[in-house]
């Protein structure tokens, strides 16, 4: 993640959370936290119980970012964010908290008529093949409501349509023929289908090693087995976690999107 991306998250992620930028270069930002921003990133929860008790006059704290020292403001003080920086971290430990399940509109300019918005409902997966060694898939799923179709790498496509919180003027909704609850069931059940339809040689490697290192713990173990039963045991149980092919299924986040006939 390069320190301009960074700096497009950092802002539109204030943004979306309603703190207003009360000053923006190319290598620094100063934003003013909400209420809730500042309990959610400043580590003050006794000002705010004592606060709450007393019934005070709320001051939430002002936050200056630096994402380029080289083209920030000379002088100006404030967290350096790259990568590796726990305050970026903080932040995208807040992103994943308060947007798991997020509701958008598709944003269209008319000034008459009616356009219809057809819902449409995502799901990101994170699939984990575990052994003694690890490989993720990420999978963004959308389902539209109205006919039942699935479409792969959602997200991405979303990234080409101008979105918002907000619904446009001049448009409405379509209700969902297919309920919240059986799409998502749609959606797991085609990710157990690509699960399926994968390559699991990785699974039958891991089982090989794991039957060669269980010969050399049996042979090691070979002329003391009674009376190291428990270490054997325990050394036994260890190897079994080490290597069992595993597959964790996690979603991400989720979301429910309105979108125009076309834009897809």
């Amino acid at each position: 993640m390069q320190q301009a991306e960074i700096h497009k998250f950092l802002s539109e992620f204030f943004q979306a959370n309603h703190c207003e930028i009360t000053e923006e270069g190319p290598g620094h930002l100063i934003v003013q936290l909400t209420i809730e921003m500042d309990k959610e990133l400043m580590n003050r929860p006794f000002y705010w119980h004592y606060l709450e008790k007393t019934g005070g006059v709320p001051n939430p704290m002002s936050l200056t970012l630096i994402t380029d020292q080289s083209a920030a403001p000379e002088g100006i003080k404030g967290d350096f964010i790259h990568f590796g920086s726990p305050r970026l971290h903080q932040i995208f430990a807040v992103s994943r908290k308060l947007s798991r399940h997020i509701r958008l509109f598709e944003k269209i300019n008319i000034t008459n008529g009616q356009t219809p918005l057809f819902p449409w409902l995502c799901l990101n997966v994170n699939i984990s093949y575990e052994c003694d060694r690890k490989k993720d898939q990420f999978h963004s799923l959308g389902l539209n409501l109205i006919n039942g179709m699935i479409m792969e790498d959602f997200f991405d496509t979303m990234q080409a349509i101008s979105l918002t919180p907000k619904i446009s003027d001049y448009t409405f909704t379509l209700s969902p023929i297919i309920r919240y609850q059986s799409g998502i069931g749609r959606l797991k059940n085609h990710i157990q289908l690509k699960i399926n339809d994968d390559n699991h040689s990785w699974a039958a490697d891991a089982l090989e090693r794991w039957e060669k290192d269980l010969a050399l713990l049996n042979h090691f173990y070979e002329d003391k087995m009674e009376e190291e039963r428990a270490s054997y045991e325990a050394e036994k149980e260890a190897l079994k976690l080490q290597y069992e092919p595993r597959i964790q299924v996690s979603i991400v986040n989720g979301g429910l999107f309105y979108l125009t006939s076309n834009a897809i």
